[in-house]
């Protein structure tokens, strides 16, 4: 069992930055990969991105590329989200996830991930 927790989210003015973390614990998680995904109100949950077990490869959904970076610290078992460049459709619950391995197509898919963390709330105001 993996156990994950978010923190950091808030409130913040349009243009600004948010860095997210997700502390891991139980197994080693240095074996899984971490994902981000969001959900807005009355919206299916989406895929934001995901870091591979070394942090060698990141992974976005398109529309996210460019204000989102995800890094992790195996060390610190933790995980980390910098949002930039906030605009307030990026309002949203923001859940980090595990899986022990996902390809290209399979971690955009919701399903795929067994591990969630409660998640945190990021609201950016116009």
């Amino acid at each position: 069992q993996v156990q994950l927790v978010e923190s950091g989210g808030g409130l913040v003015q349009a243009g600004g930055s948010l860095r997210l973390s997700c502390a891991a614990s139980g197994r080693t998680v240095n074996n899984y990969y971490m994902g981000w995904f969001r959900q807005a109100p009355g919206k299916e949950r989406e895929f934001v991105g995901v870091v591979s077990w070394s942090a060698a490869t990141t992974s976005y959904a398109d529309s996210m590329k460019g204000r989102f970076t995800i890094s992790r610290d195996n060390a610190k078992n933790t995980v980390y989200l910098q949002n930039d460049n906030l605009k307030p459709e990026d309002t949203a619950v923001y859940y980090c996830a595990a899986v022990q391995y996902c390809s290209v197509d399979e971690c955009y898919q919701t399903t795929r991930w067994p591990y969630w963390g409660q998640g945190t709330q990021v609201t950016v105001s116009s």
